[in-house]
């Protein structure tokens, strides 16, 4: 290194005179006649001279520099064209230190400020929010850009209010279900505790008809698009969702909003994005309810029947009566015009592989945990990460893009129609999502939902980030889940996570998530919570971007495989018993297994591999960012079935569909499909097609 310098500095001197006239000849001159450099180091400066023209230079520090900080890097200033000495990997200890530091209560302040007393999908006001984030992505110098997708929302109709009528009086209604069909129905009022398939089932062992009944069922456990779906499966016209005392502790004239398409996106460009929607076919979601669907509250509820009091634990489920109750649905369909906000931070090794980590920006009302302290850290995290690459010295090997988007509330629109609008380059680059989306609903508890290639990383950012946890949840991601679109329908390892209390925050779809409900629900520690959760998100992102090798785990696949695969074995063994006498799931098994040792073979590649060459860590990186993907279904379409992975998406492809399937024939072409999709999964992760699993 001294040797450089010694051979440097004269070059680096040089540059300190300035001159606005200097040609080419007349500069070759003064360095042959003036200075005796050494002839390896002129045509470096040629070049760089060349690439690098300039009139005017800075001065230069002719001295080498001098690491101050253990692990940090320290360039010195080199002469154009002249090759730098080797940068000094940041250590990640040292980049967690520098991010943690960044994350502080008096950083959210301001944009923990982006409090709106309403920003529905599409207004001015969420218009607005989108310009100011992309303001400041682009003061950032982020490179900023807007995805804008053009779409129908359903709406209340202010001059024809929903309502119910129940003998002799009517009610109208606040809150809305968007995507409920249209119309007014008449049946008998039945109740339907939270309207799951085994509430359902237990109602129609009491022998109460379902078909063409009004069903009264209340809030939780499952998602209103579930709820309406079973509903209109065993026959009912209508669905009414309250929210019960016992589940729901706020006021009983509280309304609930949300929507019942089971899916995500534009239901009305299914499986393409609605980039103009002009141009598509009349073409409508499966998911779209063709029944009736509207919330009521709790006062409502109680006086549907008689005037009960108290929890509805006790109601039998037939209500009872001969007496009709009338539903009237009359939401509108509104164009909107929708725009997601981008900014970028570019990686320094693979810049074209990427996180994503997003956040939802609308709300039904103040959507204060929902929507606005997501997008605080979202904002945040993208302000400190270019802070430590600008000033700091952090070079993160592969991209981060920050993503804030319109419509969530309406089940990922804004999300689900950019993977469908570029879906052929995202599923090549994108290796994990992030979902900032509810991150703080309370103090003392912490749940999280992830694919199973990210188990390993959870657990590792949890004893990094320590914030006294009392109580740990994993759970499956379900189809409400912000991060559910990018998992089961892009193939994408996504994860979302929540600081919660130990009951699950209730006010989402309400009023009254607003800054004084969370600010009771954290004890006041609102901002000191959302400082720990920026903190987690951007732990993880630190090692998916900086670490040698991505941090996903495949053998965390082996568990859910395996169960998934005994449920077919039990489900086979069942119907052989009683009629299917020729069909068996050994190959399935098989699959199973050449999906276990592809796993296996990536980690002994691994561990005969030197990671600090670069071009052997991304090929062993394209091989397990492919994992997730491979595990979607290539035998069905994304139009008509658009969550397609082959374990946690929704359709008959999928292995639990599989384990409970009836229809002979249909279960023995499903069984043959995932077998060759587990298999096909496997075969891309072994990387050489000479190396292929012939076990099968």
């Amino acid at each position: 290194m001294d040797k450089m310098w010694s051979v440097l500095t004269p070059v680096q001197c040089l540059l300190t005179v300035k001159s606005k006239e200097r040609n080419i000849s007349s500069l070759l001159m003064y360095l042959l006649t003036g200075f005796r450099v050494h002839a390896v180091c002129l045509p470096g400066y040629l070049v760089g001279y060349f690439i690098h023209r300039k009139y005017q230079v800075e001065s230069v520090n002719c001295s080498p520099p001098r690491n101050e900080t253990a692990g940090k890097q320290s360039v010195p200033t080199q002469a154009p064209g002249v090759q730098p000495p080797d940068e000094v990997e940041m250590d990640f200890k040292t980049i967690s230190q520098l991010l943690a530091k960044k994350m502080t209560k008096e950083a959210f302040e301001k944009t923990l400020s982006f409090d709106l007393p309403s920003r529905s999908a599409g207004s001015d006001e969420d218009m607005s929010l989108a310009n100011r984030i992309f303001d400041g992505f682009k003061e950032l110098e982020m490179d900023p850009w807007t995805d804008i997708h053009y779409v129908q929302l359903p709406m209340p109709d202010s001059q024809k209010p929903n309502k119910v009528q129940f003998g002799a009086e009517v009610f109208n209604l606040a809150g809305f279900l968007a995507y409920s069909a249209p119309g007014r129905v008449q049946g008998k009022l039945v109740y339907g505790n939270y309207g799951r398939k085994e509430d359902l089932d237990v109602v129609q062992k009491n022998n109460v008809e379902l078909k063409g009944c009004v069903l009264l069922v209340r809030a939780g456990k499952i998602s209103f698009a579930e709820q309406v779906d079973n509903a209109e499966k065993k026959g009912a016209s209508a669905v009414l969702i309250f929210p019960d005392f016992e589940d729901y502790e706020y006021r009983s004239e509280t309304a609930l909003y949300g929507h019942v398409h089971l899916g995500s996106g534009d239901p009305y460009t299914p499986g393409f994005p609605s980039f103009n929607h002009t141009q598509f076919p009349p073409t409508q979601s499966s998911g779209l309810p063709k029944i009736l669907a509207q919330t009521i509250t709790c006062n409502i509820a109680l006086k549907l029947i008689h005037g009960f009091k108290g929890s509805f634990k006790s109601v039998i489920y037939s209500l009872g009566g001969v007496e009709n109750i009338t539903v009237e649905v009359n939401n509108v369909l509104v164009n909107k015009e929708l725009h997601n906000v981008f900014g970028v931070i570019k990686g320094f090794d693979d810049p074209d592989r990427y996180i994503v980590l997003g956040a939802q920006r609308d709300a039904w009302g103040r959507g204060y945990a929902r929507a606005t302290v997501g997008t605080s850290v979202l904002t945040e995290l993208a302000k400190a990460f270019h802070e430590m690459v600008e000033n700091d010295g952090f070079r993160p090997r592969r991209s981060l893009v920050f993503a804030s988007w319109s419509a969530g509330e309406y089940g990922s629109i804004g999300a689900t129609e950019w993977l469908e609008g570029y879906m052929a380059s995202i599923d090549k680059s994108v290796f994990t999502y992030i979902s900032l989306d509810g991150v703080v609903m309370g103090k003392g508890g912490f749940m999280a939902s992830a694919s199973p290639l990210l188990y390993s990383l959870l657990e590792t950012t949890m004893k990094e980030v320590k914030h006294g946890f009392m109580v740990v949840r994993v759970l499956p991601m379900t189809i409400d889940d912000p991060a559910y679109p990018f998992l089961a329908f892009s193939g994408i390892p996504s994860v979302s996570f929540h600081f919660i209390t130990p009951n699950v925050y209730t006010y989402y779809g309400t009023h009254l998530d607003d800054v004084d409900q969370l600010s009771y629900e954290t004890n006041r520690r609102t901002g000191e919570i959302t400082v720990a959760a920026a903190q987690f998100a951007g732990q993880m992102a630190l090692h998916l971007v900086h670490d040698h090798l991505l941090s996903l785990d495949m053998s965390r696949y082996s568990n859910t495989l395996t169960k998934a695969v005994v449920q077919v074995y039990r489900h086979i063994q069942w119907l052989s018993q009683v009629s299917l006498k020729d069909l068996s799931p050994n190959w399935l098994n098989r699959a199973r297994g050449s999906f276990q040792r592809a796993a296996r073979g990536i980690y002994d590649d691994i561990a005969s591999t030197n990671l600090d060459d670069k071009e052997a860590c991304r090929i062993l990186n394209d091989r397990i960012m492919r994992v997730e993907h491979n595990l979607l279904s290539p035998y069905v379409s994304p139009v008509e079935v658009p969550f397609r992975h082959l374990l946690f998406g929704r359709g008959s492809h999928t292995l639990a569909s599989i384990s409970e399937a009836t229809d002979m024939d249909e279960l023995r072409t499903q069984l043959a499909l995932a077998t060759w999709n587990l298999q096909g999964c496997a075969n891309a992760m072994v990387g050489d097609i000479w190396d292929l699993d012939e076990e099968i």
